[in-house]
């Protein structure tokens, strides 16, 4: 009798394959299904109520929606510029530091290796209107006598989550930068000296268009971490005050858990996923360019 015998290195990725398509294969094509559905957690017979597009074109006419979209692109546009220059200021100043080095670059790392959760929760004490740590400080400097609501005004906790993220992710720009800055050639750096360039001329003109490549290569990467930004947003505010800082995702998991349209969650879900790709796509062009400029090529 003939037995099918499998090669073996299919039989050694086997597990992984099994791994995968449980994990993320067949939860992903439940999640595209039900977008087409009327699904709701606590219904669940309703999986099967089809109701074609409509869950999109519902998502495509929601202000809610399109406000949170808004507060994405607004968080991502003023965090990625903010990381992107103190993370340029960091690389430059440890890229001229002689001894210690290697243990500079090691605690710029630090920030990284939180949780985004336990991030969220340590930015919550520190911005916390009665007990928290910055409006202490402030109070016993005399620089205010109230307390600062600043994860109850809706503009004051933007700035907070903001923050918090520039917090945790500059480094990514720093170390992204300083391997560039590492990975520069030597040569036309010091033709611009001995032209007569200034610091600056050099830096902008020399300097600037090398690490173009590495800062949208860091960008691309920010993009997609801001974009489904989650964790921060929801154990600092929740989304609150009134929504004012509600972003794609929170709106998303507090629709699908909290009011139980899962349907409806995975249909903004699958559009935010687009939008994400659009980002994506921009920087990663943009990368092209920067690479074609210095004559790298594809």
């Amino acid at each position: 009798m003939y037995r099918m015998r499998l090669p073996p290195w299919l039989l050694l990725l086997l597990p992984a394959f099994v791994i995968l398509l449980a994990v993320v294969a067949i939860p992903l094509v439940l999640s595209f299904y039900s977008s087409f559905t009327a699904f709701q957690l606590t219904r669940p017979e309703t999986i099967t109520k089809w109701i074609g597009t409509f869950n999109y074109q519902k998502a495509m006419g929601d202000a809610n929606f399109w406000a949170a979209f808004g507060r994405t692109v607004l968080l991502l546009t003023v965090a990625l510029n903010l990381e992107m220059l103190l993370g340029l200021g960091l690389a430059l100043m440890v890229a001229k530091v002689t001894r210690g080095q290697r243990l500079l670059r090691t605690m710029m790392m630090f920030p990284m290796m939180f949780s985004p959760i336990l991030v969220g929760f340590q930015f919550k004490f520190i911005f916390n209107d009665n007990v928290g740590l910055l409006n202490n400080a402030l109070q016993s400097l005399g620089l205010t006598d109230v307390a600062i609501p600043w994860l109850v005004d809706g503009s004051l906790a933007f700035f907070a989550i903001v923050f918090a993220e520039v917090w945790t992710s500059t480094s990514v720009f720093a170390i992204l930068i300083l391997a560039g800055l590492f990975a520069i050639p030597q040569d036309p750096v010091e033709a611009a000296r001995v032209d007569g360039c200034t610091p600056w001329q050099t830096f902008r003109y020399v300097t600037l268009p090398f690490l173009m490549p590495f800062i949208y290569i860091a960008m691309a990467i920010r993009s997609l971490d801001v974009a489904r930004a989650y964790d921060i947003v929801q154990v600092m505010t929740a989304g609150g005050p009134a929504r004012r800082t509600e972003l794609l995702w929170t709106l998303i998991g507090r629709t699908g858990y909290v009011d139980a349209r899962m349907g409806y969650a995975n249909a903004m879900g699958y559009i935010a996923i687009l939008l994400s790709i659009v980002f994506t796509v921009y920087f990663f062009r943009k990368l092209t360019t920067a690479r074609t400029s210095l004559g790298m090529g594809d």
